[in-house]
């Protein structure tokens, strides 16, 4: 992770970002979120995640549809999700997960991050 900023200051804008796509894609973001720096990992934990739709069709026995359609939208959504994942901590993601709890309502962004860029030489590349 870059050596500028501090783990507290990449959390909080890792945070910031996920909660702005979120925000950007559904309408509404979470209203509490906590990202977590785990060695090569990065977990972000969102509580009040659903839209008024989403809570309807939970409230109705309809989690298991709500689970599908936000899986299948995250997805679809990956490329955003570890682009702003690589411009915060400089490093890009080899695997993404992403699962909601309906009765929780919760919701959880998981990044398993490559290991370090290689250092390039003057000459332009990898050394060794």
């Amino acid at each position: 992770m870059t050596q500028t900023a501090s783990r507290g200051q990449l959390a909080a804008a890792i945070s910031n970002a996920i909660v702005g796509i979120h925000s950007k894609h559904y309408g509404k973001g979470p209203t509490k979120a906590k990202t977590y720096l785990i060695d090569d990992s990065i977990v972000c934990v969102m509580q009040d995640v659903f839209t008024t739709v989403e809570r309807t069709l939970i409230d109705q026995g309809k989690g298991d549809l709500v689970r599908e359609v936000r899986t299948t939208f995250q997805y679809t959504m990956r490329d955003e999700f570890i682009e702003a994942i690589a411009a915060i901590v400089g490093r890009r993601a080899r695997a993404f997960m992403s699962q909601i709890d309906c009765g929780a309502d919760i919701a959880i962004e998981f990044f398993l991050l490559d290991s370090e860029l290689p250092e390039i030489t003057s000459d332009g590349n990898a050394p060794g």
